[in-house]
């Protein structure tokens, strides 16, 4: 698959594929809007801004474009996340055009009018009362607020109720005003391409963004905080155990790719170390995952542990155990190659369709990490026994972890 990148005259960044056997097309914008770009007082405004925008704009009246885009034979939705905000539309090829230019009418000019505004922030903050209700929610909430205190990404996504209560419809459209401009965003499109496809974009409204600089937050660098705690957590089932570990920015992508080959080999498949013997075994466990966040300015490798309470000790001990083995014994060839292979078929599968390559395409674009979509598979061969011994398996010592115990309240 071949990538076109180019850059519009105010700053916005475009990347088209050609995907000539897909039966749909996918739209996808990208903006610097995440959570981080609050300000104090502001937690929960990234998220609130994403309902806002689909509550209708200066040209379509609420729920307007929902029906359009269906209508024209497609689907739509958006997300927010720590660093940005997505929004996407999959639709057939011949309506790409249209659905472009409903999609920056809802997203270049939103009303944010006060009696929507005040509808929807309580349905904001009815989702905050749900997460707080959500053992995983709360969970995961406090390792990361453990993780990167006092950093932003130690601040939940949804805000905090007393945040999201003050927040007004002035102060929102200064955020829209200040994120969503040229130099911050990102229009990635892939799937079967109209051959008009560059005068159809440069035609539309994205040219109307502002090309100026848009805010930066001053804020603390990222640092890790090791520790151990162990919660109570209300309507939890059984016991959990969560360690997480300081994972390089994500414009390291080649040694994410390592630490990705790794922790495959610790925790994927029955025949893996952990797997095999706390689950497989020892039969201590209900589940044993391994997973990465990636973070622009540095994210976390994380450990999950579901098991009995009573299992929860001896679980821990286990793991400790095969992370200090991984570090003294090094991993036989055979067993890497296995993990190589797994993380190579993830990668080829995780570009099957036009929403995903959009998706990774308009993030890399996004953050100026333009590469070959299959760029990934290519480095594999880059991690040798030797290399995933000596840089990466160190990174997973127990000693560098914060670890979070929980148990039912």
């Amino acid at each position: 698959m071949k990538l076109n990148h180019w850059s519009l005259s105010n700053g916005v960044r475009c990347v088209i594929t050609e995907m000539e056997h897909s039966t749909l097309t996918s739209i996808n914008f990208w903006c610097k809007g995440g959570s981080i770009y609050e300000s104090k007082n502001e937690e929960g405004m990234a998220h609130f801004l994403e309902h806002m925008i689909f509550k209708g704009s200066e040209k379509l009246v609420e729920g307007e474009f929902d029906n359009k885009i269906e209508s024209l034979g497609g689907s739509s939705n958006a997300a927010t996340g720590l660093d940005d905000v997505h929004f996407y539309i999959l639709i057939p090829p011949q309506n790409l055009e249209e659905a472009l230019k409903l999609l920056l009418d809802l997203l270049m000019f939103p009303q944010i009018k006060e009696n929507a505004f005040e509808v929807e922030k309580q349905v904001v903050l009815e989702e905050i009362a749900q997460s707080h209700d959500q053992p995983d929610e709360i969970i995961y909430m406090k390792l990361f607020k453990e993780c990167y205190s006092p950093h932003r990404y130690s601040k939940p996504i949804l805000g905090y109720k007393q945040t999201v209560e003050r927040i007004e419809p002035r102060q929102m459209k200064s955020f829209h005003e200040n994120q969503y401009i040229g130099g911050n965003c990102t229009l990635s499109i892939a799937g079967k391409i109209p051959e008009e496809i560059y005068l159809i974009i440069e035609n539309s409204k994205i040219k109307q963004l502002k090309s100026s600089i848009g805010k930066v937050n001053k804020q603390s660098k990222v640092k890790f905080n090791k520790g151990y705690t162990k919660e109570r957590i209300p309507r939890l089932e059984g016991g959990r155990i969560l360690k997480a570990w300081e994972l390089p920015p994500a414009k390291n992508q080649l040694l994410i790719l390592g630490v990705e080959i790794a922790s495959t080999l610790l925790c994927e498949g029955r025949i893996s170390p952990m797997v095999k013997r706390l689950r497989e075994e020892l039969r201590i466990v209900e589940s044993i995952e391994m997973d990465l966040q990636i973070l622009e300015e540095g994210g976390l490798i994380l450990l999950d542990v579901c098991c009995p309470i009573g299992n929860l000790k001896n679980a821990e001990r286990e793991i400790n155990n095969i992370l200090y083995d991984s570090i003294e014994k090094p991993f036989t060839n055979k067993d890497i190659d296995r993990a190589k292979k797994i993380v190579s078929n993830n990668l080829y599968y995780g570009v099957e369709v036009s929403s995903q390559v959009a998706a990774i395409s308009g993030n890399h674009t996004l953050w100026g990490r333009n590469q070959a979509i299959l760029e990934p598979i290519k480095n594999i061969p880059y991690w040798t026994a030797e290399r995933l011994n000596e840089v990466v398996f160190p990174l997973l010592n127990p000693k560098d972890s914060y670890t979070l115990i929980a148990e039912p309240k």
